[in-house]
């Protein structure tokens, strides 16, 4: 899947150019039996809190939400997605729960050397026979092995001392939270508690914060794109146009200027950054028990790419494709998809995130299937092209092989060490290259034109996981995929209109150099024709006929 043009803004100056990001599905675990014995084990959650409890600096407390219930329509919820953090850290999957880490032991409701402590939702009989089991306060306690826990209506008055800390950290509110007037322990009212207890300014704006973040981090060595990056985010953002500390560093003409405004920025007790900083680097480098997870996920969408590799005919639409990939998904127990699923053929594999998947027949144009399973929360993110005949044109050949050749050198370019953008340039060249040598281009900057995304981001509990975009490390997860994009009016020979190739794998960067983990789905044009021929298992599956 094609990574965000529009990340956080801490991330903004590694990931420049590159494209919109898409909502991840939800994998959550109900408290209840007769469920998969393989989700994380209490014992990984625990050394998460603690590690990032470590990170923080002295005198320092840290506070998470869970994720919101988003609205679908009427009377009608999404399924619940918790926070992708807050489950790294707690392994809870229902809403309307409070996570609070403390750098030094705390008394909390009386309990004294508390260093965590989890307010959640309580067991209630009525609510659970209409929208599932909870875990409670003594589940919670015993499932998750958190050290105190508590009913959510007691985080108002736990009587944890806010004024004594000297930091305050806590990740950006969430500010489309609906009021449950039945709750009165909700996330509306958690939020509304929190903000009260610990005096949090009414002005805090989580864009001008990032932004400060930034020049904080990148103001003295990466002035000449933060520069305008900020600027250009002012004309849509008026805070930062009213605050002093970023136009201070706007305004300045000279690296002693620019020395001086950076370091004049104004002190605070809460910070939004310091927790989103320190989990970036836990996250990015996978344990072992979460690559099994990952691993899983891989291959189950792997195997996906094959099954439908040799059940598509030109006279199937792509939605039909699309319950394909995810048949397999439920048949391996991956619970969702880990974003919309793209499957496009023609034109539609010219839109980078096209999730309509309605075209009736994909017929012998080439058929574009960006889709991931996700498992236990972990997803995957495999693409690949093929000719729904069997057989790729003349045309479509080259191209595919153009995409393929960037692929490799890509791949050749995931090292330990090597910057976050290795692959990505290694691509872009390639493939500039080759669209001169196609005639497609006249100028090697024009293959931005083609090729308008970056091609490496990194893999997890999001399919845009969450990452530092430093020099690789052995233990993260990310994708390798270059594409090429004609649509038809393109200023070039008609025969390369309507051709759209994506060639995307997940990488594993290891000590010596990386592992392609989803390399059972072919790739080759021998191996995606031959697999292609084979029969398969739907051949002989009919429906009657809709009068």
């Amino acid at each position: 899947m094609p990574i965000s043009l529009l990340p956080k803004p801490a991330h903004l100056l590694l990931l420049a150019g590159l494209l919109l990001a898409a909502p991840s599905a939800q994998a959550q675990r109900a408290a209840g039996p007769d469920r998969p014995a393989d989700f994380l084990s209490p014992s990984f959650h625990k050394q998460r809190r603690e590690l990032l409890r470590q990170a923080l600096p002295a005198g320092s407390v840290a506070v998470l939400f869970a994720a919101p219930v988003r609205n679908r329509a009427n009377d009608v919820d999404f399924t619940y997605h918790q926070s992708p953090d807050f489950y790294y850290l707690t392994g809870y999957t229902e809403p309307d729960a409070v996570l609070v880490l403390f750098k030094e032991p705390q008394t909390v409701k009386g309990q004294a050397g508390v260093t965590e402590a989890l307010f959640v939702q309580p067991r209630d009989p009525q609510a659970e026979q209409w929208t599932g089991r909870r875990l409670g306060t003594e589940g919670a306690k015993q499932q998750l092995q958190v050290q105190f826990v508590a009913d959510n209506k007691e985080f108002a008055t736990a009587g944890i001392g806010w004024a004594g800390f000297a930091h305050i950290m806590y990740s950006p509110l969430a500010t489309d939270v609906r009021d449950d007037s039945r709750d009165p322990a909700d996330l509306y009212n958690l939020l509304a508690s929190f903000r009260q207890q610990a005096a949090l300014p009414a002005d805090v704006n989580p864009v001008v914060a990032e932004a400060q973040q930034l020049i904080q981090q990148r103001g003295l060595t990466g002035a000449a794109r933060l520069v305008p990056y900020l600027q250009n985010l002012t004309q849509t953002q008026p805070a930062l146009a009213q605050d002093a500390y970023v136009q201070g560093y706007l305004n300045a003409k000279t690296d002693a200027e620019r020395q001086k405004a950076v370091a004049n920025r104004p002190a605070s007790r809460f910070d939004t950054q310091v927790l989103d900083a320190a989990l970036a680097q836990l996250r990015e480098v996978k344990t072992p028990e979460e690559l099994v997870l990952l691993r899983r996920a891989v291959r189950i969408s792997a195997v996906g790419q094959q099954e439908v590799m040799k059940a598509t005919r030109p006279e199937m639409g792509e939605m039909e494709l699309q319950g394909v990939h995810e048949y397999v998904y439920k048949k391996y127990g991956a619970e969702f998809e880990g974003y919309p699923s793209i499957v496009g053929a023609g034109g539609n594999a010219c839109i980078l995130h096209y999730t309509e998947n309605d075209k009736p027949q994909v017929k012998n144009d080439l058929l574009l299937m960006d889709c991931g399973a996700e498992y236990h929360g972990y997803t995957a993110d495999v693409t690949r092209t093929i000719p729904p005949s069997g057989k790729f044109s003349p045309a479509q050949r080259q191209i595919y092989e153009l995409v393929l050749a960037a692929q490799e050198a890509g791949f050749a370019a995931c090292k330990p060490g090597n910057e976050f953008q290795a692959p990505n340039k290694a691509a872009q060249q390639v493939v500039a290259e080759g669209l001169l040598r196609l005639g497609i281009i006249k100028k090697p900057e024009e293959a931005r034109k083609y090729f308008p995304h970056g091609t490496s981001h990194y893999l997890g509990l999001d399919v845009h996981d969450s990452g530092t975009y430093g020099p690789l490390r052995a233990g993260s997860v990310i994708t390798v995929e270059p594409g090429i994009y004609i649509p038809e009016g393109s200023p070039c020979d008609k025969k390369w209109w309507n051709i759209g190739v994506r060639i995307e794998d997940d990488v594993l960067i290891t000590t010596m150099g990386y592992e392609n983990l989803s390399r059972e789905a072919p790739r080759t044009v021998a191996e995606v024709e031959s697999l292609m021929a084979k029969p398969s298992a739907l051949d002989d599956f009919t429906l009657p006929a809709l009068k």
